[in-house]
């Protein structure tokens, strides 16, 4: 039986803001790029109680809390605290999965030194990464598989500690909203709903082949074993990250071009916030439309500097999202994907893009 940490660092960005300025703790914080339309990348636990969430626009979590402090990233500041925070985990183990600056898996089965106890590395993890890191903190989830793992971190958020053993996994899974399960959307949310499956146990209760028919091979596959907390998913150590995107799906198919262009700018800014959470920028952008039909096609284009605003990013898939693309074929999904990756200090700022008006 493998032992699995999902270790996640709390408010990473805001923690290390305020950690080097510490007139700010105890104040609501946000990490975001100034400007009308910038999102918030990362929001303190003192604002989140006013409801300030990453990937909100920044007008709205100013309208909320009017006394936000906002601050710019500085993502040499936070690579550096995640160059660390890495170095903790690979003392502990060679396969560390890094999902971002602030996350990774830990397959901890055969710790290079000490017990075999996923606990123990837990809290090892936990102290170390406070120590060398001048006192930021790390929520930890232990457990048998990935997927159960992610859950236990998440919750006793924060610097919190969460072992779910074997023997417990079946009434954890049980009591989720489908919702978050592993691979389930919220359009596939509210088809599970429309189907009287709101939980694990009504999941597991689900027939395999009736997952299979309403939701395809291996979608239906996947929800039948995941409902059973089968997760074969090994913590893969190779740093393979190829893109970074966000996508739409519609309740109702989209016609209207106008609404299409709102649609895309959101799609927009939710792609540069994970880009910002991943320290990326991009070269290539490529636009992802499905039809009513279901039919998928993709426009792409390359830039000579690599981009990560959500204004660069909405003007350069504005481009691409053009009429003749669409033919007056009602939208099923829109996505946006940024590739050819490289770490990003700041988004490079390219005047000319924002020539472009969308209609």
């Amino acid at each position: 039986m493998r032992r699995i940490l999902h270790c996640d660092m709390d408010c990473f960005y805001a923690a290390v803001e305020v950690r080097d300025d510490p007139r700010l703790r105890g104040r609501p914080v946000a990490v975001a790029w100034r400007g009308p339309r910038s999102v918030v990348t990362t929001a303190s636990y003192e604002a989140r109680r006013y409801g300030v969430r990453s990937a909100m626009p920044l007008r709205t979590a100013l309208a909320r809390c009017p006394h936000l402090v906002v601050i710019e990233p500085r993502m040499d500041a936070y690579r550096e605290a995640s160059r660390i925070v890495m170095e903790v985990f690979r003392t502990y183990t060679d396969l560390v999965e890094p999902l971002s600056l602030d996350e990774a898996f830990l397959d901890v089965t055969e710790p290079r030194f000490g017990p075999r106890s996923a606990t123990l590395v837990a809290r090892n993890v936990k102290r170390e990464v406070f120590e060398r890191t001048g006192g930021l903190t790390v929520s930890a989830g232990a457990s048998s598989t990935k997927f159960v793992a992610k859950l236990a971190s998440g919750m006793n958020k924060p610097d919190g500690l969460t072992v779910v053993r074997p023997e417990e996994v079946e009434a954890l899974i049980a009591r989720l909203p489908v919702g978050d399960f592993f691979g389930v959307g919220p359009k596939t949310a509210r088809r599970m709903n429309e189907l009287g499956i709101f939980t694990g146990a009504d999941l597991r209760r689900a027939g395999e082949a009736d997952l299979v028919t309403e939701f395809g091979e291996a979608s239906g596959r996947h929800f039948w074993r995941i409902a059973r907390g089968i997760d074969e998913r090994a913590v893969d150590p190779s740093d393979d990250r190829k893109s970074v995107g966000a996508e739409e799906t519609f309740d109702e198919d989209v016609s209207d071009f106008a609404r299409l262009g709102v649609a895309l700018r959101a799609v927009s800014a939710r792609a540069a916030a994970r880009l910002a959470r991943h320290g990326l920028a991009g070269r290539t952008v490529t636009l992802k439309v499905k039809f009513f039909d279901f039919e998928l096609v993709t426009r792409r284009t390359s830039l000579p500097l690599a981009v990560a605003d959500a204004d660069e990013l909405f003007v350069v898939a504005g481009r691409l999202l053009t009429p003749t693309l669409l033919s007056d074929r009602p939208v099923r999904l829109l996505g946006v994907t940024v590739s050819q990756l490289e770490a990003s200090d700041a988004p490079n700022k390219q005047p000319p893009l924002f020539g472009f008006v969308f209609p």
